[in-house]
């Protein structure tokens, strides 16, 4: 039952990443990247403390140490705010179906990183993953044209592929972090939000979030700090806490970008390219090869 349970859990929470490709695109028709994590950070702070306050966990928001303080403005710094602006960066330049595409790949950019800073050794097969994931990228960026590598937006395929190291880093770090996992979320807002309103601010950014803005720019950014941020999580959290087997838990995630793919067919209208599906399918098959090795 217990198994059971974490499988709905753990679709709820695909279900919610499936739609975050489609919400960030119709939400940077009204706003700028900034101003859209300005918006959903905001909005998944408020989730994430009211959830706390629910758990009775409240006050120990102002019972932590120095050091705990430090790490959470580092981890902040990195996740929402530098992470998010590259990525939302990247979907205001490319297709929905690229930039969601290409955020794939950070697993294999994480097993990488994790060489200098774990100490970890590379195997043949994460290279070989590696090769195959990057391929697909590269097939997607240059919508088929590998052998001419003409990018059709090179600075978005920039922006997408660094916010993959950005998260990597970010989540390498996390294996060093002994805090409570809500707990520790809604510190690194804490500080985040600050930061992305102080930057907001020296952009110029923050005067254009005002009455006169659409009420789609507001709903996009409340959707997004909900369903990307907040409640994914802690769906993700709870099916993780009740999984007998983590491993089918985790291959729930393969099917969320073919799931987004549909979505944002249907409501970007955009025209699914045979090049970000061939692309799609190297990446996930890299991926598959890491897991599988790594399983053994």
């Amino acid at each position: 039952m217990s198994q059971k349970q974490a499988m709905y859990y753990g679709l709820a929470a695909v279900l919610c990443w499936s739609t975050v490709a489609t919400a960030f695109k119709l939400s940077l028709v009204h706003l700028s990247p900034t101003q859209l994590i300005l918006l959903a950070s905001v909005t998944s702070w408020l989730f994430v403390t009211v959830m706390l306050a629910i758990q009775g966990k409240f006050t120990d928001l102002f019972q932590q140490t120095r050091q705990t303080y430090i790490a959470s403005f580092l981890y902040g710094l990195l996740n929402p705010t530098l992470y998010y602006l590259l990525l939302f960066t990247a979907y205001d330049l490319l297709p929905a179906q690229e930039a969601q595409a290409i955020n794939y790949s950070w697993a294999i950019v994480m097993s990488f990183l994790a060489v200098p800073l774990l100490g970890q050794k590379l195997t043949r097969s994460d290279i070989l993953a590696a090769v195959i994931c990057y391929l697909g990228v590269l097939v997607i960026a240059t919508r088929g044209n590998v052998l001419g590598l003409e990018f059709a937006n090179l600075q978005g395929v920039l922006f997408a592929v660094i916010s993959t190291v950005v998260w990597s880093l970010y989540w390498i770090l996390n294996r060093r972090d002994n805090r409570d996992a809500l707990l520790g979320l809604c510190l690194n807002f804490t500080f985040a939000v600050p930061l992305i309103a102080v930057y907001a601010w020296w952009s110029g950014e923050l005067q254009g979030l005002d009455s006169t803005i659409h009420w789609q720019a507001w709903v996009g950014g409340v959707y997004v700090g909900l369903f990307e941020m907040g409640i994914a999580f802690v769906l993700w959290l709870q099916a993780m806490k009740r999984a007998t087997n983590t491993s089918r838990i985790a291959n729930l995630i393969f099917v969320s970008p073919f799931l987004s793919l549909v979505l944002i067919a249907t409501f970007l209208h955009e025209p699914i390219l045979p090049s970000t599906v061939v692309g799609l399918v190297l990446i996930l098959g890299g991926l598959v090869l890491q897991q599988r090795y790594s399983t053994k």
